[in-house]
């Protein structure tokens, strides 16, 4: 993890500004300047930070504090996120935050899905940093800009129907039924989404769903290589939003790890069933790579989809979850 302060200077950095632009696009940067610290390219933050700023929009003006007896109304309304991070900037200065993750954690994870699954992913980024260091005043005010933007993009997922599915991570998500209707964005192909595999539905034990949410990643992040043409960049958080609650497991309550898995398994699946391609393509990457060329080469492309897939492959570890990288670097645009 960063030491140098690095990251603490790019997050106040990031803070002056919102999480969305044009009211419906993620402001990446705080993930990406994470992970690549997180990698030991803390020297590449501020040069790649200023290649994404033209991409940023300033914080949003408030509309009313979120408080403790009506923060119900407030939930899922993207017009209050400035409210909410507020509300969590608060709640941070006054609480360890390990507690305020533990109260909030259950209240936000059924609507892990708005917001094309980006805010948990920020929460996960958020949490790695204060799991590996210091709770600095920035690395907090980081958690307060995911959760209060999880809170205001907070949408449940309803009315899905069980099919038959798999024992294996890499089988249910084969068998996943995609869309017919593939039309317009996340949002209206999510509505869409109504049929899921079964996968893990009988884990009760906290170790088996880290084992389980493990293998998930794993095998979303190896998909990649093989159905990451479907859609370069959507089809990055089947394995990077299960990743992002992996990360966050070890700073919960145990008895939040088996729902953790269950609402990841549905992030993962849906994202599939909504972007997956009509059929595989085979891929070989070009030689056996490190992990260092691999974060070399995603660094150089810049886009900060292929950044955190990279983060995630490197998680994993494996040839097939390098090569799922060097996939993303194939297929997206970079960054200019």
């Amino acid at each position: 993890m960063d030491t140098t302060g690095t990251l603490d200077e790019a997050l106040q950095r990031l803070h002056v500004s919102g999480p969305e632009r044009f009211g419906r696009l993620t402001n990446h940067a705080p993930m990406a300047v994470e992970a690549l610290a997180a990698n030991g390219q803390a020297a590449a933050v501020h040069r790649w930070l200023d290649l994404y700023s033209s991409r940023l929009e300033e914080f949003p003006a408030g509309v009313a504090p979120v408080t403790d007896a009506d923060w119900a109304s407030a939930l899922g309304d993207p017009r209050r996120a400035a409210d909410w991070i507020g509300y969590f900037g608060r709640e941070l200065a006054e609480r360890p935050w390990r507690d305020v993750l533990a109260l909030w954690w259950p209240r936000l994870l059924p609507g892990m899905y708005g917001g094309s699954t980006h805010p948990v992913i920020r929460v996960g980024h958020a949490v790695r940093t204060l799991l590996a260091g210091e709770g600095t005043g920035p690395r907090l005010t980081e958690l307060a800009h995911g959760l209060g933007y999880w809170a205001a993009r907070h949408r449940p997922v309803t009315g899905l129907t069980s099919v038959t599915g798999a024992d294996s991570a890499a089988a249910a998500l084969d068998a996943v039924p995609p869309l017919a209707d593939r039309r317009g964005g996340f949002p209206d192909r999510l509505a869409r989404v109504g049929r899921l595999p079964v996968w893990a539905a009988a884990v009760t034990d906290p170790a088996d769903a880290h084992h389980r949410l493990t293998e998930l990643v794993r095998a979303a992040t190896h998909r990649y290589a093989t159905h990451g043409h479907g859609d370069a960049t959507m089809l990055v958080h089947a394995a990077t939003a299960p990743n992002a609650v992996l990360r966050v497991l070890p700073a919960l309550p145990q008895a939040l790890w088996v729902p953790s898995l269950q609402a990841a398994w549905t992030a993962s699946a849906a994202v599939t069933a909504m972007y997956a391609p009509d059929a595989p393509v085979a891929y070989v990457p070009p030689g056996p790579v490190t992990p260092e060329e691999v974060l070399e080469q995603a660094l150089a492309h810049g886009d900060e989809h292929v950044i955190k897939l990279t983060d995630t492959a490197l998680d994993v570890g494996d040839e097939r979850a390098l090569a799922a990288a060097l996939r993303a670097v194939q297929l997206s645009e970079p960054l200019r």
